[in-house]
Formats: structure tokens, sequence, C-alpha cells
């Protein structure tokens, strides 16, 4: 026979139980910071390759300093942006390490079409798009070096990557030093012309990293190893299935396809990060100290880390 006392405390141990038995059962979710560019379009097949009982939420910057602050601040756990970002933060001792690749190339210099510039010497004198701060930035300025120019040869104009394309459509800018699928639009537009890819400096192609908190690499080592397989798997299949990048990147960037085909070849999406990546880092930070853009140069002893990708590499 069943008592009125068994149901009630049967009840009651439902009630207790079962809030605890839902907490017990919700996911583990990871914010991962991800810029509204192609170089990091990776984040968004995360979920592809994320095992049960894991979700990831790809939060979108406009900027790779609002995403390296992201980091900084704890607001997401891990986060992509340029390794100029990268190295101004880590340059003023803020506790960033980058622990992987994201995307090497994927920058360009466009100018109107028949504007009369083809080459960099031809910037002599026009405006620029530049965003300061940016990758693309020191790159450019070392271009210009080498062609025996600095940056009071031009007129810069500071402008976010994603309104590059448009201010040239405007005539607001001669050129600009942006970042895909900017190029590419412009490209596939008419609207621009290519000037060069500037990888042709010491500091190679090198262009995004992974980045994360220094306290999460202490406190959560296995959550890192965990988000870095799952980095890896989905940059690694993105790399290989071209339509699949250019699709992910039409459906998330809002930008037409035959744009997206174009940029897509000047993409290199990796997530490997060794000797010759921080021989470019380190490259990359003598010239951001030359430009005075820093005081110092990090200390990369604590600034990249690539035990992780180096134990995913060894497996």
């Amino acid at each position: 026979m069943i008592r009125r006392r068994d149901v009630l405390t049967g009840l009651s141990a439902g009630l207790v139980l079962g809030p605890l038995a839902a907490r017990a059962q919700e996911p583990t979710v990871i914010r991962m910071g991800s810029l509204k560019l192609i170089h990091s379009i990776a984040p968004h097949f995360y979920e592809q390759f994320t095992p049960a009982g894991v979700r990831v939420e790809v939060v979108p910057f406009e900027s790779p300093t609002e995403c390296k602050n992201a980091v900084v601040t704890k607001s997401v756990d891990f986060g992509t942006f340029g390794i100029a970002a990268a190295t101004l933060g880590a340059a003023a001792g803020e506790p960033l390490v980058v622990i992987a690749s994201t995307c090497n190339r994927g920058m360009a210099i466009i100018a109107r079409k028949d504007g009369g510039i083809a080459a960099l010497k031809d910037l002599r004198g026009k405006r620029v798009a530049i965003w300061p701060g940016s990758t693309q930035e020191v790159f450019v300025l070392e271009r210009l070096r080498q062609e025996g120019m600095s940056v009071r040869d031009i007129v810069p104009v500071r402008i976010s990557f994603s309104e590059m394309h448009i201010a040239l459509a405007r005539g607001d800018v001669d050129a600009y030093v942006g970042a895909e699928p900017g190029p590419g639009v412009s490209l596939a537009s008419g609207i621009g012309q290519l000037v060069e890819y500037p990888y042709g400096t010491e500091m190679g192609a090198l262009n995004m990293v992974f980045g994360a908190h220094r306290d999460t690499l202490a406190e959560k080592p296995a959550l890192v190893r965990q988000m870095l397989d799952i980095h890896r798997k989905a940059t690694e299949f993105a790399a290989r299935n071209r339509d699949a990048m250019v699709a992910m990147a039409v459906a998330k960037l809002g930008q037409k396809r035959e744009a997206i085909e174009l940029s897509a070849p000047n993409v290199e999406l990796t997530w490997q990060l060794g000797p010759a990546e921080i021989k470019q880092a380190r490259a990359y930070a003598e010239h951001m100290l030359a430009l005075k853009q820093i005081k110092r140069v990090p200390d990369f002893a604590t600034f990249i880390d690539t035990r992780f990708v180096d134990q995913m590499r060894a497996a």
C-alpha cells in the first residue's frame, strides 16, 4: 500500500534533486572571441568538433584590440586577433599569452582602379586607409621603408577594416591596407586593383594568433588542451574544404560569394606555432619597437607558449 507520507517524501526529494540534476547536465560554455574577418572563420566550424557536454559561444569583435582586451579582462576565455594587438598587450605587461596560430597572409594593399597606383612607390602623397595598431600597419610601414619611403610620404587615414572598401568606393581614400575579405570585395566589384600582398619582409606572412589569459593556462590546462584540439580540427577542416570555408564566410560575413572566392586564396588558416613563427614574431616586435609603437620588446619566455601545440603535434 502506498502511503501519503511516502508520496510526499518522494515529491520533496524530487524537488531537491531535480534542479541539481538539471544543473549537472548543463554544458560547459567556452566563450571564444573572433573577428569579423575571413581570417577568423575557423571558430564558426567549432560546433562540428565540440564534444558532448561542451558548447563554444563565438563572440564577434570589430577590431583586434577589442578582442585582445576581452581576453585580458576575461570577458572571453580565448580569442583570435592580430600579432600586433598581442604584441602591444604583452609589451604593456598585460597577462596575455599566445598559444597557437590562426591565420597567415590575409592582407593586401588595394588602390582605386585606374587611379594611377600600380606599385608601392605610387602611394606617395596619396590618401591611404590604415587601421592604427594593426598587423597591417606594421607590414606596410616596413614595406615603405624598403622602398625608401616612410609614413610621412603618404596621407594616412584612420578607417576600420570593414569600412575600407566603402571609403575607396566613395573616393574618400586612394588606397587602403586591408584585411580580407575587404580586398576581395574591392577586386570583385571592379572598384579596386591589387597593388601588392605585403609579405616580402622578414615577418613573412605572420598575421593572426590564438591567445588566452595567463591565469587560464595555469588554472585550466585541461580546458586549454580541449579548446586547442577543437581549434586544430576546425582549422584543418576549413583549410582542406575551400567550398565550406567560402560558404561559411558568406553566411557569417554577409559578403557576396564572388568576393569571398577572391579572398580565400589569400588566406592560410593554420594552428601551427613553432620556431619559424616565433622568429617572425620577434622580428615583428623589433619593428614595432623601432616605430616606437611599444616601449620594450615583450618577454618571449612568457609571451608565446608552444607547449600545447607541441603536445598536439607529437600526438
